[in-house]
């Protein structure tokens, strides 16, 4: 019965766009509440239909995905991902360096007030407030300072390449993905609340999987950046080749080490788009190490999933975030309990299939539209236990 539910859920996932921010007025977006009791069950209402537009705008697998999280932290999630989207819109809607760091200051004040029970008025920030209160309301004493740590790793890591500066090695890409799209998993579990290194490893080695292939996605956009405004992670990517229509200087953003491997110049790609000569080499290094990170994952899956060892260390056991007790033996139920926030494999899995079949041609328009395979795809990933 449940899983006919979801699969109706998955079909008809309402076609709403995002409306305007107009609940929230520029001017109160940095003005804390002096009372977090002060927020109504409206305000919540609206900030929780904002987030849910915005994902649904600008990063409509997660949209999707968020039928596969359980409905207590499916606010968590939302805000999670919105605020995700809040940060890496701002390369495309501000003027210069400067600006970009105060909106990136901006939402480390909001999080800080947040965490702090006096949220701003603004919606991700009263989502996020929602949520943690109603974690800490349903498991008395739960700390949630490791989740603001981790939300200030992802600000930090999108701060530091917001300039579109190119990644020194593919281990710098590595740890990029690792900080940002790995910590918003790690996230998401903690608001379940799961805190397991089994789970945290499966879902380190997605998150890289997931991050490196975000950066090939983005690639054709940085190199041929649109105008302010106009950035989609689910719009047709058309007329990039036409040349800078923004006005702004193009990136490259591929790991110098293959770039240098495989031959491919930053202006030949400014100059020439998909036929710069090497760019589908340097793709398919970059995509392979994506793929092996998916593997990995499944390959670590199925041993845990049978009661067994990962079969390799959890590089991050240790580091701010990842202490767990000794002798842990709930891995099997961990694995079980974590596994809705591991479907955004699947996305990363798709993706990269239709990047092979078209040639690691990063350009064709084809890898800017949405997938319509997904929520059947999800599906019986999900049922199956088997991304």
């Amino acid at each position: 019965m449940y899983k006919s539910q979801i699969l109706r859920r998955l079909q008809s996932c309402p076609k709403t766009y995002i409306s305007s921010r107009c609940a929230y007025a520029t001017t109160s977006y940095s003005t804390p509440a002096p009372f977090a009791s002060r927020l109504t069950e409206e305000d919540i209402k609206q900030a929780r239909t904002y987030c849910s537009n915005l994902i649904q705008k600008f990063d409509s697998p997660s949209y999707t995905l968020q039928t596969f999280i359980p409905p207590s932290t499916r606010d968590a999630y939302l805000s999670i991902r919105a605020l995700n989207i809040e940060l890496a819109r701002i390369p495309d809607i501000v003027s210069n360096p400067t600006v970009g760091a105060l909106r990136m200051q901006f939402w480390r004040d909001n999080l800080n007030r947040t965490f702090a029970n006096t949220p701003p008025k603004e919606p991700v920030a009263i989502l996020l407030h929602h949520a943690l209160t109603s974690l800490q309301s349903r498991y008395d004493g739960i700390s949630t300072s490791v989740m603001k740590g981790w939300f200030m790793k992802v600000i930090n890591t999108r701060e530091q390449y917001m300039d579109n500066r190119p990644y020194t090695n593919m281990d710098a890409l590595e740890m990029y993905a690792e900080n940002t799209y790995s910590t918003l998993m790690y996230l998401t579990l903690a608001a379940l609340p799961l805190q397991s290194m089994a789970a945290d490893h499966v879902a380190s080695h997605i998150g890289k999987a997931a991050g490196i292939a975000a950066v090939l996605r983005g690639l054709p956009l940085i190199a041929f950046p649109p105008p302010p405004n106009h950035h989609s992670n689910n719009a047709a990517f058309g007329g990039a080749l036409g040349g800078n229509a923004g006005g702004q200087q193009g990136a490259v953003v591929l790991p110098l080490d293959v770039m240098a491997e495989t031959g491919v110049k930053e202006e030949d790609v400014l100059r020439h788009g998909a036929e710069a000569p090497g760019l589908k080499d340097a793709i398919f290094t970059v995509a392979t190490r994506a793929n092996d990170h998916l593997i990995t994952a499944r390959e670590m899956l199925k041993n845990l999933q049978a009661g067994k060892d990962a079969g390799h260390e959890f590089e991050h056991q240790g580091e701010d975030g990842h202490y767990y007790a000794e002798g842990d033996n709930t891995q099997v139920s961990d694995i079980e309990r974590g596994f809705g926030v591991f479907m955004q494999a699947v996305p990363t899995r798709l993706w990269l299939e239709k990047l092979e079949q078209l040639d690691f041609d990063v350009f064709r328009p084809e890898l800017r539209a949405r997938e319509w395979k997904l929520p059947y795809k999800a599906y019986w990933a999900y049922t199956r236990r088997n991304l």
